[in-house]
């Protein structure tokens, strides 16, 4: 073929320009009736014998795993163009059931520019699937992102429920850590460090609140 248009899809349109225009010359040069009736039949006899020998080419077995949609059977002059589809109203359904296009050099222009914009709407297309595809995956990892945080959530309640605990020995009871512990630096125990005083403060102070309890009751 002498050119191949790939479309979407996989699918391909081929462009033959081979046809002859030998007998629409005289058409043009002559003045003579019977010259020009005769020229017009050696024209259209041409036409169709190249559209019959299109159509037996098989392309479509050449093309191998990709599929023919048309053959666009280029006519590179427009008047001999013209004179064809005026002498043959119906040329072109001929060559449509043989899945055939005749265009000139106007028609494959406009030919053309509509594959282009086929593809264009393709790659808008891939673009609009490719968008639709990463939100989901954005959006999956968001809400893999919110459960994690609401474990992270849970976590920070055990361990603040660990620590209360904790905190509760050390200060809470008259029998609390705190207490226990500065019972024996009063007894003499000799040490390099000491509890800060807020909290031997807040140990004293439950003890005191304790006794305070006992002696209402």
């Amino acid at each position: 073929p002498d050119v191949i248009v790939h479309l979407p899809e996989g699918k391909e349109i081929i462009i033959d320009s081979t046809v002859s225009l030998v007998a629409s010359e005289p058409y043009v040069r002559t003045e003579d009736e019977l010259e020009k009736g005769q020229a017009v039949k050696d024209h259209m006899s041409s036409i169709n014998a190249h559209l019959k020998g299109l159509s037996e080419k098989k392309y479509d077995e050449l093309l191998g795993d990709k599929s023919l949609d048309f053959v666009l059977m280029f006519i590179p002059l427009e008047s001999a163009f013209m004179l064809a589809i005026e002498k043959d109203n119906e040329i072109f359904r001929k060559a449509f059931d043989k899945n055939i296009m005749i265009v000139c050099p106007s028609t494959l222009l406009v030919t053309l520019r509509t594959i282009e914009n086929i593809w264009r709407y393709e790659y808008q297309n891939k673009n609009a699937l490719e968008i639709a595809d990463q939100a989901g995956k954005l959006y999956e990892k968001f809400v893999g992102f919110v459960e994690d945080l609401e474990k992270i959530g849970v976590q920070i309640d055990n361990t603040r429920k660990i620590y209360d605990a904790a905190h509760n020995k050390l200060t809470s009871g008259k029998g609390n850590l705190i207490n226990r512990t500065q019972n024996l630096i009063k007894l003499g125990v000799k040490s390099r460090k000491q509890l800060s005083a807020k909290i031997a403060q807040e140990a004293e102070k439950d003890n005191l609140l304790i006794e305070e309890t006992k002696a209402d009751e």
